[in-house]
């Protein structure tokens, strides 16, 4: 079930922002090219929320070790992960962002 998360407004160019969805950690992304991106907020490498770490063109980036993880994929690009993330559907609605905690995205 979807649900409301915040509007596009909230988000920040290139830079991430953690929200909790049905006790789903998310780091939500509004890219350079406005598009939002919605995925797991714990690096696969150790408990570190990827929320914090760094936005770079189509990665997230775990400020503590450094692995780099796509936006569209979760996979990560970068050594010590090599676990991809989750990725959620992001539906805009009217200016909000809605995701469904329960439907990640098949790659």
């Amino acid at each position: 079930m979807q649900e409301k998360v915040c509007a596009v407004a909230d988000l920040a160019p290139n830079q991430a922002r953690r929200v909790v969805v049905g006790g789903a950690p998310i780091a939500l992304v509004l890219d350079g090219d406005g598009a939002v991106h919605a995925i797991g907020d714990t690096c696969t490498h150790g408990d570190i929320s990827l929320s914090e770490g760094f936005v770079e063109d189509s990665t997230l980036e775990c400020w503590a070790h450094g692995s780099k993880f796509e936006l569209t994929t979760g996979k990560p690009l970068t050594l010590p992960a090599y676990e991809p993330v989750p990725v959620y559907e992001v539906e805009l609605r009217d200016g909000d962002i809605y995701i469904d905690p329960t439907a990640t995205k098949v790659i």
